[in-house]
């Protein structure tokens, strides 16, 4: 549950209502949350006021910022006296002084640079040799002889699939000042075409992926993964996570291959997850299509809308969740619920599992991975 949903006072609100006579299951079904989620309100807020709940948060925030405040205060001013306030004036002086407040007083290099009035960058330079530049700027000038129109993206990956191991500014210097630099043109802004989907008949024609947000009871943003499949509306994946790159990804669309075959296509937006190089990777080898809508339209991703939706309505607003585990114990028991308890009327009233038992292994072969 998002915990702007509901602010202190009102869950105060809340609890003086039932305890004034009203129904715990009128009042829940009429805000949406479940009566575990009342308890551990009740726990928390059950012997306060509105005004002793506004004074406590108050107090505590201000104890935990003065707290800090003192203490870093004492550690600056101990770690200035053992320092003894001598000037600091060469970069070796400071590397010297900076790495003596970090052994000392066991803090980062951030804070003591911060403590001492040093720049972290003189602190962290290594000085390195510098390098010939002559048989990569021989390269370059060959490579862009060769392909006129290829610019520093094209080339550095050009000279990447040949071996050359050098760091991508190191050959864009050389790139720039061996005047190798191509005239700009006017591009127009392109946009994907629209893509007619084909009908899912049979199970792992097509699958869609999307992500979710919620809150727990701290503060703590989390993300949620939903996989579904849009033949028989099973929700194949609900993890959860406080972020998910594009190889987090990929390992649960593996996952969900192993178990079940991999689909011949999977739909998704244009989110940095879904259009990473992992992705890419992993549907190249797995020999599966990804399919993203246009950017600004999600109705071109139906199937897993209507599932946010309901996961929103039926899930995420109606629990306060406390941390990771108990978000996904919840989560994995919804996912659970709507796959075998669920019905949809787009399925003949039937629940997913009960639609998806409809079809034989003759009615969708798993696709060989080879």
């Amino acid at each position: 549950m998002r915990k702007s949903r509901f602010t202190d006072e009102q869950i105060i609100g809340v609890l003086r209502e039932v305890d004034s006579g009203a129904k715990l299951k009128s009042v829940c079904r009429r805000l949406g949350i479940t009566e575990t989620t009342y308890y551990r309100w009740k726990s928390k807020f059950g012997d306060m006021q509105v005004p002793e709940a506004r004074r406590l948060r108050a107090l505590e925030e201000e104890n935990r910022r003065l707290k800090r405040l003192v203490a870093d205060q004492a550690l600056n001013i101990q770690v200035l006296k053992d320092v003894g306030g001598k000037r600091l004036v060469t970069a070796e002086q400071r590397r010297s002084a900076v790495t003596y407040v970090q052994d000392s007083a066991a803090v980062s290099e951030r804070r003591a640079c911060r403590w001492l009035g040093v720049h972290r960058a003189p602190v962290r330079y290594v000085a390195t040799p510098r390098r010939d530049d002559g048989p990569l700027r021989e390269r370059l000038t060959q490579l862009a002889s060769d392909h006129p129109r290829w610019g520093v993206p094209l080339l550095t990956w050009q000279l990447r699939r040949e071996g050359w191991g050098d760091n991508h500014k190191r050959i864009e210097r050389v790139y720039r000042h061996a005047g190798l630099a191509v005239r700009k043109r006017s591009r127009r802004k392109l946009t994907r075409p629209r893509a007619p989907h084909e009908a899912a008949t049979t199970p792992n024609t097509r699958w869609s992926m999307d992500f979710m947000r919620d809150t727990l009871a701290t503060g703590r943003v989390f993300r949620l993964f939903n996989v579904v499949d849009d033949c028989t509306r099973e929700p194949l994946a609900m993890d959860v996570d406080t972020s998910f790159p594009g190889s987090a990804v990929a390992a649960v669309l593996t996952r969900l291959v192993k178990a079940r075959g991999r689909p011949a296509r999977i739909v998704c937006d244009n989110g940095p997850e879904f259009i990473s190089r992992a992705l890419a990777v992993w549907a190249a080898e797995h020999g599966v299509t990804l399919q993203h809508i246009q950017p600004g339209k999600p109705n071109q991703n139906a199937f897993v809308e209507s599932f946010n939706s309901r996961v929103r309505d039926e899930c995420l607003n109606q629990h306060w969740f406390l941390s990771l585990a108990d978000a996904r114990r919840t989560i994995e028991a919804y996912q659970h619920e709507f796959r075998t308890a669920r019905r949809h009327s787009a399925l003949g009233d039937r629940t997913p599992a009960e639609f998806a038992a409809s079809f034989t292994d003759t009615d969708h072969p798993s696709p060989s991975l080879t």
